[in-house]
């Protein structure tokens, strides 16, 4: 009998814990999938301000990726008409949604009557959310930019979108997938924005991504090594002139790499370097500006920013990656674009 008693306590002990394990994985499996809901939820929520966040999914050779369109509200063409589209492109840690609430990009659209499309990383093809901008050598990093000119496609394919007047931006890890979207498909963009980005060419791999972050393989300006940074078909195609933005005080991203970025890009251009010359609007950083030019048209634009570290410049101070005490990027942005649509490669 006392065995009995014992086998009974166990196997009664033993249900009991089997009962409360359960609960706690099912209840642990609620509140995972809660969270999950939340943050999806979160990611599809429209940022602060009126007009349309429009979701989208495009589908490429990197497989399939997210996107959101803003599109500004009340927005009345005439038969026909066509506007712009800026492609933006978050960078680590970020997405979609969170750029433009840093950035402000859509009250600028809503103004100024252009579309923004976000593209938005999957953290299946990459945990921190960054654009494999890097992976070079695998081919991963061109499979990426076609995937993204795929939502590009698709968005110019609904949209009332002009063609003939689409530019590309991206911080960090975004702004270094702009730039190799632009050496790819350099005839689909009229110009590209490059916030924080490391230099073309200076990684193959994610074991030299680092090492180019850091500074340390940014590539030496000669025809050669522009050749092998940018590839020889995008050196002998007519590149879009490009707006380089970057902090001296980055810690992330060294600034060598503005610096490497702009000499490689003018001189596959052709241009060549006018007088460095300050700027400083009210109590914002001061930033000092390089124009390269052929022509008398600036291909490269330098912007060196004062005490600015890895962060959208000018941007809602809530938000990560975001100062609000230097000059305002989306403008400046904005601004290199549109001039670039009214002039004649």
């Amino acid at each position: 009998m006392a065995r009995r008693s014992t086998s009974s306590a166990l196997t009664r002990a033993y249900t009991r814990n089997l009962k409360a394990l359960t609960q706690a994985t099912l209840g642990t499996g609620k509140k995972m999938a809660a969270r999950m809901q939340h943050a999806a939820e979160q990611q599809n929520k429209a940022p602060p301000g009126p007009g349309d966040w429009l979701a989208g999914l495009a589908v490429g050779p990197a497989g399939a990726r997210r996107y959101h369109l803003y599109r500004p509200p009340g927005l009345q063409l005439a038969p026909g008409e066509k506007i712009p589209l800026l492609v933006m492109l978050h960078g680590c840690g970020q997405t979609g949604r969170d750029f433009a609430a840093s950035t402000r990009m859509n009250r600028l659209a809503t103004r100024e009557r252009f579309l923004v499309l976000y593209p938005e990383q999957d953290r299946m093809a990459n945990p921190q959310g960054c654009w494999n901008w890097y992976d070079t050598r695998s081919g991963k990093a061109r499979a990426e930019a076609t995937t993204l000119m795929a939502a590009v496609d698709q968005v110019c394919l609904f949209h009332p979108v002009d063609r003939e007047r689409i530019a590309v931006a991206g911080l960090s890890a975004g702004a270094s997938m702009a730039v190799l979207m632009a050496t790819h498909f350099p005839a689909r963009f009229k110009a590209v924005a490059m916030h924080s980005g490391v230099a073309p060419g200076a990684a193959q791999s994610s074991a030299t991504a680092l090492g180019a972050m850091r500074g340390r393989r940014t590539p030496v300006v000669s025809v050669t090594a522009v050749g092998k940074a940018l590839g020889a078909a995008a050196v002998g195609a007519h590149l879009p002139p490009l707006l380089v933005l970057h902090g001296d005080g980055d810690t992330v991203v060294s600034a060598g790499n503005a610096h490497a970025t702009a000499a490689v890009w003018a001189t596959a251009t052709g241009a060549t370097s006018g007088v460095e010359r300050t700027l400083q609007r009210g109590q914002r950083r001061p930033m000092r500006i390089t124009d390269y030019a052929r022509d008398g048209r600036t291909l490269v634009r330098l912007c060196e920013i004062a005490g600015l570290g890895h962060a959208w410049s000018g941007g809602l101070a809530s938000q990560a990656f975001s100062d609000a005490s230097g000059p305002d990027a989306s403008r400046l942005v904005w601004a290199f674009a549109e001039q670039q649509f009214t002039q004649r490669p």
